[in-house]
């Protein structure tokens, strides 16, 4: 019966309330008050991950595939020839496959092409890692030698742990205004931080962080002096949960 009333006791000691993106809890007996908060911060991206590639098209498997070599080398020499370094650049996928119309699963263009004694097919992709100020004269440099299936770009941090820091700070600093307007709610004062940790969301890594990449606009030599596109780097966020423990006075 007296472990009964303890835990009992324990339970009408302990306050707890929840909010958006944080929780709250008072505890009398330890003078304490525990939050946790969440919060961000963002930067602009300075490293882009392009994604250039091609797809062809031929009668039979020699010619395809030798057309397909052709195209290929022609896109990566554009790229080594604008100061983009062989190591930056990563093969995505590669296949050469016959083109059958097996159960009407070609959609119409392809049907069209095998109407016309097409057979085979050949896709080859790259990921390429440069500093985001180059991505869209890379994009164009790839496209205008071949690359007729390219686009995407994955948008990075090469150090991201400041970010992670900052929003981990700001998280923390919610955590105090939060825990400071309870304290003056139940009239005591907020005392020191005694206790504080972090969880951010795991890193997702695309390709690999370069830092001394410059890749020249003028080297290219574009199809009817063709500019390249418009192309502005995203922001990066980056997100921190703080648990943080204050003293109450």
């Amino acid at each position: 019966m007296r472990i009964f009333h303890c835990v009992l006791a324990l339970l009408f000691a302990v306050i707890t309330i929840t909010a958006s993106a944080q929780t709250i809890q008072i505890n009398k007996e330890n003078k304490t008050i525990a939050i946790t908060a969440s919060d961000q911060a963002e930067a602009l991206a300075d490293t882009a991950v392009v994604t250039v590639g091609f797809h062809s098209f031929g009668k039979d498997q020699d010619s395809t595939y030798a057309d397909a070599t052709r195209t290929s080398n022609a896109i990566i020499a554009a790229l080594t020839s604008v100061g983009v370094p062989m190591e930056a650049i990563e093969s995505a996928a590669q296949a050469l496959s016959p083109l059958e119309p097996i159960n009407d699963r070609l959609n119409e263009a392809d049907k069209a092409r095998y109407a016309q004694g097409i057979r085979f097919e050949f896709a080859q992709s790259w990921h390429v890692t440069v500093p985001a100020a180059a991505a869209a004269n890379v994009l164009h440099v790839a496209i205008t030698a071949g690359a007729n299936e390219s686009g995407d770009i994955d948008w990075q941090l090469k150090q991201d742990d400041a970010l992670e820091a900052e929003a981990a700070k700001k998280a923390l600093e919610h955590a105090r205004q939060i825990a400071s307007q309870m304290a003056a709610g139940l009239g005591v004062k907020l005392g020191t931080l005694v206790y504080a940790s972090n969880q951010t969301p795991p890193r997702t890594l695309f390709g690999g962080a370069l830092s001394t990449v410059t890749v020249s606009a003028e080297a290219a030599a574009p199809k009817q002096n063709l500019k390249p596109l418009a192309i502005s780097p995203e922001k990066i966020q980056k997100s921190a949960t703080v648990y943080a423990v204050f003293a109450i006075e």
